[in-house]
């Protein structure tokens, strides 16, 4: 994967960030096109692959406007810090180091800006074992639990410390 594949992505990224989105809603969530691009307003970094259909990854910014369990959860705990909300990869396109090039992009974007801290959550229940051995290999250490949406989800935080 060439630094120059992975490029900034808006509303106009949307219909294929959609597909591969919710083929993975699973591990992520659902979205239909007005949360993406709400989410794409707010965010701190949004960049993908081959306009989102390969891969891409959205993360806000502490201060963002946000009403979702997760973010909530790390905004209640910690004063300042970038929220990985997804990173997806197409089933067809992992293990050519998209995500750790996507992940690294975000670090460096977090330090020009000032933030020394990264946080995202995995699914433990239904388990992404993948998701989880990914982010400890990256760095990310356990930060708490939770079950979220009526008991249907139990998620572990992580986080990272940029250094």
């Amino acid at each position: 994967m060439q630094f120059s594949d992975i490029r900034g992505l808006d509303s106009r990224d949307t219909g294929a960030m959609l597909d591969l989105n919710n083929e993975h809603a699973e591990e992520t969530s659902l979205l239909d096109l007005e949360s993406l691009n709400t989410l794409l307003d707010s965010a701190f970094f949004a960049r993908g692959v081959n306009r989102g259909a390969t891969a891409f990854l959205i993360a806000l910014s502490h201060t963002a406007s946000y009403a979702n369990p997760n973010f909530m959860w790390f905004r209640t705990r910690r004063q300042s810090f970038v929220y990985v909300d997804r990173i997806l990869v197409n089933q067809t396109a992992r293990g050519q180091g998209i995500a750790k090039t996507l992940y690294s992009d975000l670090f460096a974007a977090a330090k020009r800006a000032g933030f020394d801290l990264v946080v995202c959550e995995v699914n433990i229940d239904p388990p992404n074992p993948a998701s989880e051995a990914f982010h400890a290999a990256m760095g990310f250490t356990r930060a708490g639990e939770a079950t979220i949406h009526g008991g249907t989800k139990t998620v572990r935080y992580l986080e990272k410390v940029l250094t």
